[in-house]
């Protein structure tokens, strides 16, 4: 094999910048944008920006314009991205796709609607659960109705059912993260049928971007380890679909010292906050590098000055807090 047929084999190294907009970008989304921008760049590899924008109730107008405007001040920049193909890189422009995908799911009998609610799912579970905590479904809905106008009309107006994915009644699933190590889940333990789409012909966010990242060729996928169990159905769908699975690497996150995410009451972190405070990307960036355990406390630096510094095996792989010492530096 000579060099031209070898280089064709070598897959491209393809990562993304996924933000929804359904607010401004805080410190927090920043530190993992740097990273997912660091850890690709560092490797000369093809970075995507893909605004997942189908959590309608949340999603505000302005935010994709904001979102860019933020990832362009800090430094970080991308080959491809709603600024250069708007219908390709928002989610909302691309349901037709997902819509193809959800038929072959329905064909191969590996979904079914359900009209359970929360509450509903909450009731059949003896423990408490905190709103952003993650709910195993019992299947109540499994075999219960023969297509989804029949749940539709039993929910009656107002309330349309989800597409759930029908798993496996016995097995696990696993996967290798870069940073987490092996992780291991049971499908009716720790999984249960999840929600793919709340539309007859739509998607959510497990669904859509796992097609897309498919789709526009992504080899690495670098989140917040809030996702990390949720991987798992990532990966269910995936094998259903015969994809591949990119390479997962979930970072802790940006807290407060009360050990809570990021919130208002913590001080304003936004990164147009920032700005307009007078701060410099520099300066953003050298507090968000000093998380990461790569620079001095109030060390000004562009991302392009980390290239050389970025390295996962000295990486702090604690969340990273935002001290009284942070909030002091940015008058919050």
């Amino acid at each position: 094999m000579n060099a031209v047929e070898s280089s064709k084999n070598i897959t491209p190294i393809v990562g993304r910048l996924a933000p929804s907009p359904t607010g401004a970008l805080h410190l927090g989304n920043a530190r993992s944008f740097l990273l997912a921008w660091l850890s690709i760049r560092s490797r000369n590899g093809r970075l995507i920006v893909r605004m997942e924008d189908l959590d309608h109730p949340k999603v505000k107008p302005w935010a994709t314009k904001a979102a860019l405007d933020d990832l362009h001040w800090l430094g970080l920049d991308w080959d491809a991205g709603p600024d250069t193909d708007e219908k390709e890189y928002i989610q909302s422009n691309r349901k037709e796709i997902y819509r193809e995908y959800l038929q072959q799911l329905i064909e191969q009998n590996l979904v079914y609607p359900c009209i359970c609610s929360r509450n509903e799912i909450e009731n059949v579970q003896s423990a408490p659960h905190r709103e952003d905590q993650r709910l195993i479904y019992n299947g109540t809905c499994r075999g219960r109705f023969a297509d989804w106008d029949s749940a539709t009309n039993i929910l009656g107006e107002g309330r349309l059912p989800v597409w759930r994915f029908k798993l496996e009644k016995q097995g696990t699933t696993s996967f290798n993260d870069l940073l987490c190590g092996e992780s291991i889940a049971d499908y009716q333990l720790d999984i249960g049928d999840f929600a793919l789409a709340r539309e007859q012909n739509g998607a959510g966010y497990t669904f859509a971007h796992v097609i897309d990242d498919y789709l526009m060729g992504v080899t690495e996928v670098l989140r917040g380890d809030d996702l990390l169990e949720a991987t798992h159905s990532h990966i269910i769908l995936q094998r259903a679909l015969n994809f591949y699975s990119p390479q997962y690497i979930h970072v802790p996150l940006v807290v407060a010292e009360d050990g809570r995410r990021l919130a208002k009451r913590h001080g304003d972190t936004r990164i147009a906050m920032l700005r307009e405070k007078g701060f410099t990307p520099k300066q953003v960036v050298g507090i968000l590098a000093w998380w990461c355990g790569w620079a001095e406390f109030g060390e000004e630096l562009d991302p392009g000055d980390l290239l050389s510094r970025f390295n996962w095996n000295s990486f702090y792989k604690e969340p990273a807090i935002l001290t009284q010492r942070v909030k002091e530096y940015f008058c919050l």
